[in-house]
């Protein structure tokens, strides 16, 4: 069909299609802005509600007078901790993801005044976080190939008669950490104390992943991260071999 001019006549698009198609690409926008949403949501849930345990130290409340002799071989006993901390970050806010483990082995050798030897042994695979084993930690700790992490004394360390008393001491040590088949010195405070026939010592030494060769989990993509360096902590509760209790 022509016009009076001659010309033909444009051909006219159904409206309708073209409208239906505006309303679904709204529609699929208006959908992933709202997953988007959704997961920033719940993101910044998990960090708010799953606040971190406090770093592990000597038991509050006053100790008992001590009793026997501090030299001798003490050796870790039931109720030791040991686990990491590291700080995750997401959408501007921060916390700290704590793993905890009681897997903890080894002894200390006090002599005269001195701790002249020291062993401690953590059983990585048992390690959890908010009470459940987690298995991005346990593949960035490699704990298939390397299932204990250790600790050894490099160094004597002197403790004073405080800590015979019975008073809480703070202790500068060197030893070496050896982890995911890696070993390095490490230079960490130590808190300890007696407490009755139990010697009880509380600190925490600082590990950077990019040494241990351990590699940063992925945290939340996108949304948020883990750092790239925390901490170990130790809470170890000894009894003298030999000793009654």
């Amino acid at each position: 069909m022509t016009d009076p001019t001659g010309l033909g006549t444009p051909a006219r698009h159904a409206p309708g299609r073209s409208s239906r198609k505006r309303h679904w690409w709204r529609w699929i926008l208006v959908g992933a802005v709202a997953l988007v949403a959704l997961a920033v949501l719940a993101v910044g849930l998990v960090i708010k509600l799953q606040p971190a345990p406090p770093p592990l130290a000597l038991p509050a409340g006053r100790a008992s007078a001590p009793a026997g002799p501090i030299d001798g071989t003490w050796d870790v006993t039931a109720g030791s901790v040991a686990g990491f901390r590291v700080r995750e970050s997401a959408l501007g806010m921060t916390n700290d993801v704590v793993g905890r483990t009681n897997g903890v082995t080894g002894a200390i050798v006090v002599s005269g005044g001195r701790v002249t030897a020291a062993t401690l042994r953590i059983d990585l695979t048992t390690i959890k976080v908010n009470g459940k084993a987690q298995a991005q930690f346990a593949k960035s700790l490699d704990t298939a190939r390397h299932p204990v992490a250790t600790f050894t004394l490099a160094h004597p360390v002197t403790v004073g008669s405080a800590l015979t008393a019975g008073a809480v001491v703070t202790l500068t040590a060197t030893g070496r950490l050896t982890m995911n088949g890696a070993s390095h010195l490490v230079i960490f405070t130590v808190s300890a104390r007696r407490d009755g026939a139990v010697l009880q010592a509380a600190g925490s030494l600082p590990v950077s992943f990019s040494a241990w060769g351990i590699g940063t989990p992925a945290g939340y993509a996108f949304l948020g991260s883990l750092a790239s360096h925390g901490a170990a902590e130790f809470l170890v509760v000894l009894h003298r071999g030999g000793a009654d209790g």
